[in-house]
């Protein structure tokens, strides 16, 4: 594929972030137009697909994902397991859940066959301006700037939140021993005979306290309210018209917004995660606290003393944050900037964007947590990445949906 010269051509589709849900999107263009392969590009710091989706996995030690088969990047639904039909002891459980190094693989193939190879610009972008609504300046962290018509935000989640108790710590301390989950890599902690805290009642928190305990750490989890376990982090009934009928058809932002946080409720573990943290339990390794929270939190010498709302006063040498992220359009670099001068409606920081995911009058598509209000519940995974995929291909290809210049 010849490599496109960005200081001389003005990009058609510029697509920024190279993770999952831009993957989708291009598997879902390029079925349709293959020759939009040479007129557009992705940009990301890491100049490679799905680096940090697989740092994530990696980090974590997670053996396998906890969406089924049939989710994922490709628009045939049945692709990845074909693919893994001689890898069967990579499909996991009744739901054939696909494991880390089969998901992995998958993509890598699917990354060839669509010759995207070389599509991502070892970039990120700093600024976007908006010069028209089918004009866009794009300022990328190398001072180059380049132009184009249309604008693909595919760039994560949201910010790590913080318990407010964590960011009101004064004092020094060790950087190691205070973490955003997005900040620990199990791979390079040792922590033998230490006592962890981890404050968060989700997958990861599960994930982080197994790996703990595997290098002979003690483990405090701790949630402020009761830890359970179900299969997926939200119903499957809003994987199809069981929910999203309703959903689609409801006139209320405030109402999706409020839908969208119920049904994720807060985070969940997985049976398999949860029996395993029973199992470290009832061998005392692992302790619950439930129904709790963190009230007080002071770095003493060389360890840290909590205070719980149940009144416990305790002593850790880590505390990892396993609480999330914050989805809030004005905090994002971008598209804050965007809502300085081209402003659309906010709802519980998620913006109001038109069906085909486009931010209201321009040629502006974003994806992921972000488009919550369109897309559903399941908007970040990779089910929401192939809904938000169909309606956003449907504007970039036909005539009749796209805006005039």
């Amino acid at each position: 594929m010849r490599k496109i010269n960005l200081s001389e051509n003005l990009l058609d589709i510029a697509v920024i972030g190279a993770g999952p849900q831009a993957l989708t999107l291009l598997a879902y263009l390029l079925r349709k137009r293959p020759n939009f392969l040479s007129r557009l590009r992705v940009f990301d710091p890491s100049g490679t697909w799905l680096r940090q989706w697989q740092q994530q996995f990696a980090s974590y030690e997670i053996p396998h994902l906890r969406s089924p088969a049939v989710h994922h990047p490709s628009p045939d639904s049945a692709a990845l397991r074909r693919f893994g039909e001689a890898r069967l002891q990579d499909l996991h459980g009744p739901s054939d859940l696909p494991g880390t190094q089969l998901f992995q693989d998958f993509c890598a193939g699917t990354i060839a066959q669509l010759g995207l190879q070389d599509t991502v610009e070892p970039k990120a972008v700093q600024e976007l301006q908006v010069l028209g609504k089918r004009s866009f300046r794009l300022t990328l962290s190398n001072r180059e700037v380049i132009q184009a018509k249309r604008v693909v935000i595919a760039t994560g989640s949201g910010k790590p939140a913080m318990p407010e108790c964590f960011q009101m710590i004064s004092g020094d301390y060790p950087a190691d021993r205070l973490q955003h989950s997005s900040q620990v890599d199990l791979r390079r902690v040792h922590c033998a005979g230490e006592r962890i805290l981890i404050v968060g009642g989700g997958l990861t928190s599960g994930h982080l306290a197994i790996g703990a305990v595997q290098r002979q750490a003690q483990v405090t989890l701790m949630h402020r309210r009761q830890l359970y376990a179900k299969l997926y982090d939200a119903d499957p009934g809003w994987l199809g018209p069981k929910y999203l009928n309703g959903f689609q058809a409801e006139p209320c932002w405030q109402n999706r917004a409020q839908s969208v946080l119920t049904a994720r409720d807060g985070g969940s573990m997985t049976p398999a995660v949860f029996a395993k943290l029973r199992q470290h339990q009832m061998s005392g390794n692992v302790k619950f606290q439930e129904q709790c929270q963190v009230e007080q939190v002071k770095w003493c010498d060389d360890h840290w003393q909590v205070r719980c709302s149940h009144g416990i006063k305790s002593q850790y040498d880590r505390i990892w944050c396993a609480t999330g992220s914050q989805l809030n359009v004005m905090q994002h670099p971008l598209l804050k900037l965007v809502q300085a001068t081209h402003p659309t409606e906010i709802v519980r920081g998620l913006p109001v964007l038109d069906r085909h995911l486009r931010w209201p009058g321009l040629e502006l598509f974003v994806m992921g947590g972000l488009a919550g209000l369109q897309v559903g519940p399941t908007a970040r995974n990779l089910s929401g990445a192939r809904m938000a995929s169909d309606r956003i291909t449907a504007a970039l290809t036909k005539a009749s949906l796209q805006l005039g210049a």
